[in-house]
């Protein structure tokens, strides 16, 4: 059997990640596995091309940063407090290309993710998260629709 130590769950602060907390907590339970919850805040940089000065959008990402930092911490006390073993993780960046990178770095065996079921438009604007860690991760990946769980 493979071994899986470490599971990450990227979450979006929505409350539609606590339907798939049974889910994860059956696979850091079965395999004692350390579980990383991560929350990445988009990087407003890339809308520089409008006009906003710059340090207008720096003063915003880091107010935003900040309250992520707290949301994540209130989530942490709310809804993780069974996980013994358990990192949290705030990062700013492209959520799709954050969490890859944070599969590398921190040799992540497994992702466990909701999908949130975009269509049209909507999903041509923003893209997919999810077939995006899919298609780029090296270890498996659970996805899992919210209101399926």
């Amino acid at each position: 059997m493979q071994k899986i130590q470490k599971i990450l769950f990227p979450i979006d602060f929505s409350e539609k990640f606590e339907t798939l907390l049974p889910w994860v907590s059956t696979f850091v339970d079965k395999f004692g596995a350390t579980l990383y919850v991560v929350f990445v805040a988009q990087d407003l940089s890339e809308f520089s091309t409008f006009y906003v000065p710059h340090a207008t959008i720096k003063t915003f990402q880091d107010e935003a940063l900040a309250a992520a930092q707290k949301k994540m911490a209130a989530v942490v006390q709310e809804s993780f407090q069974k996980f013994h073993k358990l990192e949290t993780r705030v990062v700013v960046g492209s959520p799709a290309a954050k969490i890859l990178e944070m599969v590398k770095a921190e040799g992540i065996d497994m992702i466990i993710m909701a999908t949130h079921g975009r269509k049209g438009l909507e999903r041509t604007i923003f893209g997919s998260v999810a077939d995006k860690i899919v298609q780029g991760a090296a270890c498996p990946v659970l996805t899992i629709h919210p209101h399926k769980a």
